[in-house]
């Protein structure tokens, strides 16, 4: 069967939230070239985002036990995933990585499953499990964003698009949102900045008291600070308000997703660290500085007004994965401090508007 002849076609992404994002335009590059019918497959953590990526069909959530987790998977729901898959009667599959992970375990999936055509980038030779195999030169050949990765991988089976932004779709007034966060004390129509300080693993966090500098700075300089995060995150948020007082506002937990993306939609300026939120925000232009620990390269935000203010992770919380480890004695063997709260408060003078008279920024 030929790529054209394919009209449903099951995606292969079982990563977070970002990851998903990140994966849009080659997506669109599928549906727009084939004019097919787009299911993913993908994990618990970015099963929210499916309704606001307009290029996705249909879903099909696993946590799959190569993809790391909150939930330990069971052995017998592999069997369940490929029955699942085999009731799809796909005619092709495609299977995103990131440069340091083996597709094998998830293209044994669709292999079993019976899917006809498996493309996939893979340094081994996977003969037939994986058909349409593309060698995988990274980061031994050169390193590429994540969003053009995918988009090449996509390319070896004639996928294209025109448009190579990420894309999402917001779903919620603004006016409704503004009304909701006045019941706060928050007033949108006020200057205001998000900052998202959360992070999904150790290594990537940016000390509170530090955060909470930056934040005095913003609110002196007349800008209201929401502090955004998930609900498990509110006491953290809660810290932070503490911290910097009358001007901040801790609002975690506070917004589903559809209200949060609204959010990040409108903002003037992001702060965040290395996490799905600058993916978000890159969809909709919003401006964004994040503090990028120095983990993988790929994942920068794409195509939007950014500062990316990087720093080294700290050597007990390294990854043991050896193309990581490769990628950290080829990129990172200088250590880089954290950025300075006086740095940040300079890229934000370089990406806020003017809207605050009088304004120190």
């Amino acid at each position: 069967m030929k790529w054209q002849s394919c009209k449903k076609i099951l995606v292969i992404r079982p990563d977070n939230m970002g990851d998903l994002i990140m994966s849009g335009p080659a997506i669109r590059a599928l549906k727009e070239t084939f004019n097919a019918h787009i299911t993913v497959l993908t994990s618990g953590m970015a099963k929210n985002i499916i309704a606001h990526m307009p290029e996705v069909d249909d879903s099909i959530i696993f946590d799959l036990p190569w993809v790391k987790t909150a939930d330990t998977p069971k052995p017998g729901m592999l069997n369940e995933v490929v029955a699942t898959i085999k009731q799809g009667n796909f005619g092709a599959a495609v299977i995103f990585t990131v440069l340091s992970q083996n597709p094998l375990p998830t293209a044994m999936l669709a292999y079993l499953a019976g899917i006809p055509q498996i493309l996939a980038y893979c340094r081994e030779n996977p003969y037939q499990l994986i058909n349409c195999w593309v060698p995988d030169k990274e980061p031994y050949e050169g390193i590429k964003h994540q969003v053009q990765r995918d988009l090449d991988l996509v390319a070896h089976v004639g996928a294209y698009t025109n448009n190579n932004d990420l894309r999402l779709l917001s779903n919620y007034s603004f006016s409704d949102l503004n009304q909701k966060l006045q019941a706060y004390y928050i007033e949108l129509k006020k200057p205001w900045v998000i900052l998202h300080s959360g992070v999904s693993e150790l290594k990537r966090q940016y000390p509170l008291h530090e955060w909470a500098l930056v934040g005095k700075e913003l609110v002196e300089s007349g800008y209201q600070v929401l502090l955004t995060g998930a609900s498990s995150e509110k006491a953290m948020t809660d810290d932070l308000q503490k911290l910097i007082g009358a001007g901040s506002f801790s609002v975690a937990g506070l917004l589903p997703l559809n209200e949060f993306i609204c959010l990040v939609e409108h903002a003037p300026l992001l702060l965040s660290v290395n996490t799905g939120t600058i993916h978000i925000a890159a969809a909709f232009k919003t401006p964004t500085i994040v503090l990028y620990a120095q983990t993988n390269p790929q994942h920068t935000p794409w195509n939007t007004p950014a500062a990316i203010l990087e720093f080294s992770v700290p050597q007990h919380l390294k990854s043991k994965n050896e193309v990581i480890r490769f990628l950290d004695r080829k990129l990172y063997s200088q250590p880089v401090p954290l950025p300075s709260p006086a740095q940040i408060i300079e890229a934000a003078q370089q990406l806020l508007p003017k809207q605050v008279e009088n304004a120190s920024l």
